[in-house]
């Protein structure tokens, strides 16, 4: 049996909602069918004051062994690296952290804002919130670029917001089942099996990105939402398209573009006014291209594309 701690620090919840709704397997499933014992989760977690305490206590000193240290939300350090703004328990946050992550077999971090600071670290970054092992792209974070759990795994980065509730209850499975060494991470410590393809694989408007047939309104059932209303689709490394929310959907396939959730870098653009939904263009060229198109390229393929474009590209073939 694995035993699994899921703390929270600056955080909205939406993680633990995601987790919550986990079909394959379920959070049940988890406890019942692959032996994790969940010690404590905010939303679920029995213990309550100088309970938790002890609890903690044990963990941090040895008498429990922590196998799965699973943190949701930034790493809060202000005022001025004190953490005072996020106490838990008796004592900041963020120190919590530090001494569970010592001793933790394995180190788990779910969500934007755990992996490497979310929109909390957005610029001026007033809580001095910082991922666990990234601050957006910089590595190190809040344990340091060389931190390793006991089991020699720097920290599991599950990003996305929210993330998919599978992606995070099939890691945890690899891990309580003894399979977290057969793990492979990618540069920022995503599962390779997650985030190797990109949320444009298996998007169901792929034929109206290869003949540059652009939507111009949100919900619309044909057209490509790359070309005006800033899909990240084509540079965002997620298998959205592929393993479905709810079974059912996913953000392009309900006439959304995709924000890039699952990147460092989100939100893009700090946020600022005119750049969300909105694909940002130099004479006509999008400033952020789909990984490995140079701009060159780019507009000969565009072009080539919209002169050979089919009549039916531009009609609306989903009649159901």
């Amino acid at each position: 049996m694995a035993n699994l701690l899921w703390l929270q620090g600056g955080a909205c919840s939406g993680n633990t909602m995601s987790f919550l709704n986990a079909e394959e397997p379920s959070a049940c499933d988890l406890v019942t069918d692959f032996g994790v014992n969940v010690l404590w989760h905010p939303s679920l977690g029995m213990e309550l004051g100088d309970n938790l305490k002890k609890l903690l206590r044990a963990l941090t000193s040895g008498e429990i062994a922590l196998d799965i240290f699973v943190f949701e939300g930034t790493v809060v350090n202000a005022p001025d690296g004190t953490g005072e703004w996020n106490r838990f328990a008796g004592r900041p946050m963020k120190d919590w952290v530090a001494d569970l992550a010592k001793v933790a077999s394995f180190t788990v971090a779910i969500g934007d804002c755990a992996t490497w600071g979310g929109i909390p670290a957005t610029a001026p970054n007033p809580s001095e919130s910082q991922g666990l092992q990234f601050l957006k792209r910089a590595h190190g974070g809040f344990l340091g670029k060389d931190y390793k759990s006991k089991a020699g795994l720097p920290v599991i980065n599950i990003p996305g917001c929210p993330a998919h509730p599978d992606w995070i209850t099939q890691i945890v499975v690899a891990v309580a089942t003894g399979r977290g060494g057969d793990l492979t991470l990618d540069e920022f410590q995503r599962p390779k099996t997650f985030f190797t393809s990109f949320t444009q694989t298996g998007c169901t408007r792929n034929m109206h990105f290869a003949y540059k047939v652009s939507a111009t309104e949100f919900g619309q059932r044909k057209g490509c939402l790359f070309y005006d209303l800033g899909c990240r689709g084509p540079m965002t490394h997620s298998p959205c398209n592929r393993i479905l929310w709810n079974r059912q959907s996913s953000k392009t396939r309900a006439g959304m573009p995709c924000l890039g959730c699952t990147e460092p870098e989100f939100p893009f653009s700090e946020l600022a006014p005119g750049t969300v939904f909105k694909t940002q263009t130099v004479m006509g060229v999008p400033k952020d291209m789909p990984s490995g198109v140079d701009k060159t390229g780019y507009v000969k393929l565009t072009a080539a594309a919209k002169a050979a474009s089919p009549r039916w590209a531009e009609e609306d073939i989903f009649v159901v």
